[in-house]
């Protein structure tokens, strides 16, 4: 979220680098999420113990906008209990269950998680 950002800078921004979706909720939990779009990017940092979906739907429920993206998670930590797999299939089961979209970009950085710059443009453009 911090690098679509970047590339978006006209968007408001509720983003802290490396947080996972539970801290995510805590951190957030009085930010008002209504806007005509929105894009979440959250998941990529959660580990066994996050209960991923209950904790994306706790995201989405909270949100009130026209159109909502979600950015499908490319990586996460090997070490995280959890796989990409499993990750992915939170995020696009919560996407469909309110009709949202989902967006990805297969250009990552060096850690083979992260988008690059050009990844981060490419979000931006899809979520136009």
């Amino acid at each position: 979220a911090v690098g679509t950002h970047n590339v978006m800078p006209q968007c408001s921004e509720y983003a802290t680098g490396g947080l996972n979706t539970w801290q995510w909720n805590k951190k957030y939990k009085d930010a008002d999420l209504t806007a005509k779009s929105v894009i979440i990017s959250l998941g990529t940092n959660d580990h066994q113990y996050i209960k991923t979906r209950k904790e994306l739907e706790t995201v989405r429920a909270r949100v009130k906008a026209d159109r909502v993206y979600w950015v499908l998670p490319m990586g996460n930590n090997p070490k995280s209990g959890v796989s990409l797999d499993e990750i992915q299939s939170h995020v696009a089961a919560v996407a469909e269950k309110y009709n949202d979209i989902v967006i990805a970009t297969k250009r990552l950085q060096k850690d083979r998680i992260h988008p690059s710059w050009a990844g981060y443009k490419e979000l931006a453009e899809a979520a136009k």
